[in-house]
């Protein structure tokens, strides 16, 4: 019990004040001795530096480095258990749902905001896109701050989310729509952190045989989240229109609490408080982790968790077509708020309630989409993947993990054109658009699943700043996209609006087997990988304990 709970923000709070003595770490225990060399170097390799360089180990070592003890070391975050690792992303996803779902609440008050407020449907949107642009910005400073060394993920949780309940309950009675507005925007920043550095924490504690299963629960949250927004809130506006703004704070209590008991999982912290506990059993100033050997300049954190990925982004072709396909299928998603009020609302009549209800299609789509990409993985391709690691001695080629999304291309655009042309009329049963929702929505999650994987393997040492980067594309595409399909399917009726949106998406489906065919020799030339690693893929070779605790070693392919 004591294992689990030191390391979270509750176990760190009870050891200031006054329970360390149930919470000490053996570093602190009277008959610790510390060897003359302590572990070898973290399993993270290069990429878990704060500053994005070469790990200095590789070239000098320090007379008493302090990493792992070995591949069975309890506190490294890969050889948790498996209740330990399912906890951690129970957090995680339930985080990343009740941000999400605070983004689409306020869609079923849309008509009060504009008669109580006197404004146009272009500003009681804005509740909606500003929100989404909150959540685009957030990522570019919590990101690179839980890749620093003595930052860690935890803080950037805790801390802003802890603002984001302070804002929400603001929000609950604030009756000036401007400062409802500016209020929404930062409510979204200060909840961003676990929308891009949530695939960091997955990485931290997963093999990469175990991580594509935990990156789809949190892509799994993000679909769930937006769906179940107006529904919770459309049964309560008749009570009052407030009430869907207090169903953000009692959903996010529960969180903020579970944030209590979250376990730090950055290898570079955890190592780096280590080294501290050493120094001070021992009085040994030589003691150090690998990270504290990489001195820190605010220039180098700036180019190297800011900068540099946005260059990758924008340079590498491979990366910059996943942020720029990533746009599109996520600006569609959040389009739907718009389409949905005109075809359900104006053409088949439904009820404000009802209407909450087809935004289920959505979110079922996503789950449908969460089990056939796991049936997928532990059917074909994990077995696979191992089976060609065993032969040859190295990772399958990264872009294999791509094959999802050579289907769910496909299904992006077929979908988006089946919606068109039923919903068009509203003379088709209300069933099939919301079937052809489900299967677009169903596409994209496995779009999303092969781009996430993609970038992971791609750059592992960018992986929270990246996904900040690729936030920062996709939801500002959705902000955008909120604001102005409205008049896209008033002026050209929803199937040819539609229709035209299918028909951008279709430049996708090239642009994914282009990726597929040839991206591993785009990548061998891309001046970020310098062609020294050709499968840009960090090795996890995996022994012994199966899923829960793997006993795990970081080499370069």
């Amino acid at each position: 019990m004591s294992h689990n709970l030191r390391d979270t923000p509750l176990g760190a709070l009870l050891r200031l004040t006054g329970f360390k003595g149930s919470l000490l770490y053996a570093e602190e225990l009277p008959d610790y001795q510390a060897p003359v060399q302590v572990g070898t170097p973290t399993e993270h390799g290069k990429h878990e530096s704060s500053t994005g360089k070469d790990d200095p180990l590789q070239h000098k070592s320090p007379a008493r480095l302090v990493a792992w003890n070995g591949p069975d070391d309890k506190d490294n975050p890969r050889n948790w258990s498996p209740a330990k690792k399912r906890w951690v992303m129970t957090i995680i996803t339930l985080y990343t749902f009740v941000v999400y779902t605070s983004a689409s609440v306020i869609i079923p008050i849309v008509d009060i905001v504009i008669e109580r407020y006197s404004v146009s449907l272009d500003v009681a949107t804005m509740g909606l896109s500003v929100y989404v642009f909150g959540y685009a910005l957030g990522p570019l400073l919590w990101s690179p701050l839980s890749e620093l060394r003595f930052v860690g993920r935890n803080p950037p949780y805790l801390y802003s989310f802890i603002v984001f309940i302070i804002i929400s309950l603001v929000l609950c009675w604030i009756d000036n729509y401007a400062a409802f507005i500016v209020l929404r925007f930062f409510q979204a920043f200060f909840g961003s952190p676990p929308l891009a550095t949530g695939v960091a924490s997955i990485d931290d504690i997963y093999n990469v045989y175990s991580a594509p299963y935990a990156y789809s629960l949190w892509v799994l949250a993000q679909y769930v989240g937006p769906a179940v927004g107006p529904v919770i809130a459309a049964y309560t506006i008749n009570t009052s229109f407030r009430w869907p703004l207090r169903e953000v704070v009692i959903i996010s209590i529960p969180v903020l609490i579970l944030l209590l008991l979250l376990p730090e999982t950055s290898h570079s912290n955890i190592l780096l408080r280590r080294a501290r506990r050493i120094r001070l059993a021992t009085g040994d100033n030589q003691y150090h982790s690998a990270a504290e050997l990489e001195p820190i300049t605010f220039s180098s954190i700036i180019t190297n968790t800011m900068i540099k990925p946005t260059e990758i982004s924008m340079k590498d072709p491979a990366i910059g077509f996943a942020a720029v396909y990533s746009m599109l299928v996520y600006g569609v998603y959040y389009s739907f708020f718009e389409c949905f009020p005109i075809v359900y609302l104006e053409r088949y009549h439904f009820t404000t309630q009802s209407l909450s209800l087809t935004f289920i299609s959505l979110g079922l789509g996503g789950f449908i989409g969460y089990l056939t990409y796991c049936l997928y993985l532990h059917t074909f391709f994990i077995p696979r993947a191992r089976a060609y690691h065993a032969k040859h001695a190295r990772p399958v080629p990264q872009e294999d993990w791509l094959i999802p999304g050579l289907f769910g291309v496909f299904g992006v655009s077929a979908f988006l054109f089946m919606f068109a042309w039923t919903a068009n009329s509203g003379s088709i049963h209300w069933i099939v658009p919301n079937i052809a929702t489900t299967f677009q929505a169903v596409s994209s999650f496995w779009v999303f699943q092969a781009i996430i994987c993609y970038i992971v393997l791609s750059y592992p040492r960018y992986v929270a700043s990246l996904f900040a980067a690729n936030d920062l594309c996709r939801s500002t595409a959705a902000a955008a996209m909120v604001q102005s399909t409205h008049y896209l399917y008033v002026n050209l009726g929803i199937g040819k609006g539609v229709s035209l949106i299918a028909s951008v998406a279709v430049i996708g489906i090239v642009g994914m087997f282009v990726l597929w065919r040839w991206g591993g020799w785009l990548r061998a030339r891309s001046k970020f990988t310098g062609g020294e690693r050709v499968e840009g893929q960090v090795e996890r070779k995996v022994e012994g304990k199966g899923e829960g605790g793997p006993k795990e070693k970081a080499a370069e392919s």
